[in-house]
């Protein structure tokens, strides 16, 4: 095994994130998950190479690694696209984990028995719960690496759905575990749920709050060294975290919401800030799943009763449990399509949160809960290879995926700056009145800056010749006329860039 002296922990980690990323190009040429590859990259360095088993530092990664996945996925939700979807979202987020945990521990329940297991209902429901909300990692990455659009508003109720359902989980998994280690007090059933209302109404204020504060704050401070801004937002992101658990609110929820308020107001330095935390949420879901991957003892995994258990909590999870919560949770919204159904069914991918949350059984001594980490982790492994290697092939399948349109232009504008930046591809309506840039009918304060052609980007003159299929950015401050413009010519995929 490693010699874990300063030096060489550096050269590893190092290594490991090397053949990570190399990794990640990989499955994105082969069409298999990410993150799936980083857990297997760990879980090969563990088998000869590294031996790592700190219960505490894998949970206290994943809490870290967790807060930045959850408030950069808010961060990049518009609200705009998430309004439409909210209440179905919620409920997904809510009613959805409780279904789904309540239906697969009854089959855990149930089949334990002729496994060789005995396994009681509580321990059968705590397995559940780990297990019984999508992960955010997962989904997030998959979604925004595939460039496919899905139509009926999917992408962000998947999104909000991912994002949000990561508290009601937690709270299953943390009640559970009180219960059976004799943690949890004489609580009944309704100061259990009591506890969880004050739990999710305090995580929602104050994530909102401090979310607010983060934007006043971000604003008004003017940092003459731009990098510290980032800085300054990590300490919102984790003051969000702490203070909202000191204060007996949910963490997590305040995180994914926080981020939500920031992403969806005026900032200062907001671009540079957006791709920071783009990178920054990457480094952390490539740390948190080689935790992970170092973490899990394969030999453990091997044994034919968690091999068993694994298999038929990962099938049936993803059978019967996940489309038996959707079409329950769905049934009252009728604007979703049967097809558009089926696809929520499907993309209930399981990734880093199932493991994260089933580290906890652990740290409380739980009976069994060696298993239960073991049968978690195989059952994610079953979920990302079956579900998360479909994600694009079920959505073509169902008829729901269309093209998303890359911008042509990469453009930065000031936040003050009130000009509208659009743009638009050539069509032939548009040429009717004449193929050169001033014969186009355009509103008062209306510049056309640039074409892009074939790969070639140009500054017009009055004179240049248009030709269909090129992509013009336009600013205007008459936002308003040249989307009736546009209307006018035809133009229905207009990009808007600010």
């Amino acid at each position: 095994m490693f010699d874990f002296s300063g030096e060489n922990i550096v050269l590893v980690g190092a290594l490991l994130l090397f053949v990570a990323v190399i990794a990640g190009k990989l499955a994105y040429r082969f069409g298999a998950p990410a993150l799936l590859l980083f857990l297997g990259v760990g879980m090969l360095f563990g088998l000869d190479f590294i031996s790592y088993r700190s219960v505490d530092m894998t949970q206290f990664i994943g809490m870290i690694a967790l807060c930045i996945i959850l408030f950069t996925g808010g961060m990049d939700t518009k609200f705009t696209e998430i309004r439409p979807v909210i209440a179905p979202g919620a409920v997904l987020a809510t009613v959805g984990v409780v279904v789904t945990a309540l239906v697969l521990a009854t089959f855990i329940w149930l089949v334990a028995p002729w496994l060789g297991l005995q396994m009681p209902f509580l321990l059968a429901l705590l397995l559940a719960s780990t297990m019984s909300s999508t992960d955010s990692a997962s989904v997030f990455s998959i979604l925004r690496s595939k460039k496919q659009g899905l139509r009926q508003n999917l992408r962000p109720l998947l999104e909000l759905e991912s994002g949000s359902n990561d508290p009601m989980a937690y709270m299953l998994t943390i009640l559970l575990v009180g219960i059976l280690t004799d943690d949890a007090g004489d609580a009944g059933v309704g100061a259990s749920i009591f506890r969880f209302a004050v739990q999710m109404v305090v995580g929602a204020l104050a994530g909102y709050l401090i979310g607010r504060l983060a934007v006043w704050t971000i604003n008004r401070i003017n940092l003459v060294n731009h990098s510290l801004y980032s800085v300054l937002l990590l300490a919102f992101i984790f003051f969000s975290f702490a203070f909202t658990d000191l204060v007996g609110g949910n963490g997590y929820l305040a995180v994914y919401l926080s981020g939500l308020v920031v992403g969806n107001h005026k900032l200062t330095q907001k671009r540079p800030l957006t791709v920071f935390y783009d990178g920054f949420t990457w480094l952390m879901q490539i740390v948190m799943f080689l935790t992970l991957g170092l973490f899990v003892n394969s030999n453990e995994l091997l044994d034919p009763r968690v091999l068993a258990l694994g298999g038929l909590v990962g099938a049936f999870l993803i059978v019967v449990a996940r489309p038996l919560s959707v079409l329950l949770c769905l049934a009252p919204f009728r604007r979703f399509s049967t097809r558009a159904r089926l696809y929520v069914s499907w993309v209930g991918l399981r990734g880093a949160v199932p493991i994260l949350f089933a580290i906890y059984p652990l740290m409380a001594g739980v009976e069994h809960a060696n298993l239960l980490f073991n049968v978690v982790f195989l059952s994610t492994i079953i979920s990302l290879l079956v579900q998360g290697t479909t994600v694009s092939g079920m959505a073509n399948l169902l008829g729901l995926a269309y093209e998303e349109r890359e911008s042509a232009f990469d453009v930065n504008m000031h936040e003050d700056m009130k000009s509208a930046l659009t743009e638009v591809e050539v069509n032939e309506c548009m040429l009717e009145s004449g193929h050169t840039l001033k014969e186009i009918t355009l509103p008062e304060n209306t510049l056309v800056m640039m074409v892009c052609r074939d790969g070639e980007y140009f500054v017009p003159q009055g004179k240049t010749e248009l030709r269909l299929g090129d992509k013009l950015l336009v600013i205007s401050d008459r936002s308003d006329e040249l989307a009736s413009t546009y209307k006018d010519m035809g133009i229905d995929e207009v990009m808007k860039l600010r």
